[in-house]
């Protein structure tokens, strides 16, 4: 079986329930949830959640919640993988099958696209990483970051760069925020994500924006119509 796996706990602090807040029409986890079913890549579609409201809208939506989250696993500091390693053993109880590949979508995810979700399991497999997970590159270079001292001045993080070309600076990417396709395996064992066992699902810069603040959402939406309006065109 292959499951996609969307976390989605109660208790966001920065913008209070923004896993179920209206974003560009629909509730925010609506769009997770819509890229992985119609991605075709799963068997089943789950939420993970301690919360009856956001389970409601998870199932109004299409998703399946066939167990609530507890609360061990629900506070600010539990990682995403014991979360997608206890949805694995549950489903693995429930459906009395094993699981082979599991997506963790973030539920805040709202660019994520189908097409995506399918690349990124080619790469999975393709490339014999433990996961794949989305990446986008920095758009100025890290070699080149600086810093704001505690008396207001500034300061280089790397110096023996300061007069090196960008065009001859190694590109940099992070973590898109987005999905992680990962062997059941590799969940389960606690294999880390951010290391050798991955391999990088590539997106462009402006289908990536973080969301933990109200201006963040603001961007987010903006950037998110003007997508929309194109493709319409």
């Amino acid at each position: 079986m292959r499951l996609a796996v969307i976390p989605a706990r109660g208790g966001s602090k920065r913008i209070p329930r923004k896993n179920i807040r209206p974003f560009c029409g629909r509730p925010m986890i609506a769009w997770s949830i819509r890229a992985a079913t119609e991605s075709g890549c799963f068997d089943r579609v789950i939420v993970s959640t301690d919360d009856e409201e956001i389970a409601v809208v998870a199932r109004e939506n299409g998703a399946e919640v066939p167990f609530m989250r507890p609360a061990e696993l629900s506070d600010d500091y539990t990682g995403t993988s014991p979360v997608i390693a206890h949805a694995i053993a549950a489903m693995e109880a429930i459906a009395s099958t094993p699981i082979a590949d599991v997506c963790c979508i973030y539920a805040t995810a709202p660019f994520v696209l189908p097409a995506d979700l399918r690349h990124g399991l080619e790469i999975l497999h393709q490339s014999g990483a433990e996961f794949a997970f989305s990446v986008t590159s920095y758009a100025f270079p890290i070699q080149r970051a600086v810093r704001i001292t505690g008396d207001g001045r500034i300061a280089v993080f790397q110096p023996e760069h300061l007069a090196t070309r960008s065009q001859d600076l190694e590109e940099a990417w992070h973590d898109a925020g987005q999905f992680y396709w990962g062997r059941s395996s590799a969940w389960k064992s606690g294999t880390p994500i951010f290391g050798s066992a991955s391999a990088p699902v590539r997106l462009p810069r402006h289908r990536v924006q973080d969301i933990d603040t109200p201006e963040d959402w603001e961007r987010a939406e903006w950037m998110f119509r003007s997508l929309a309006a194109r493709d319409a065109v």
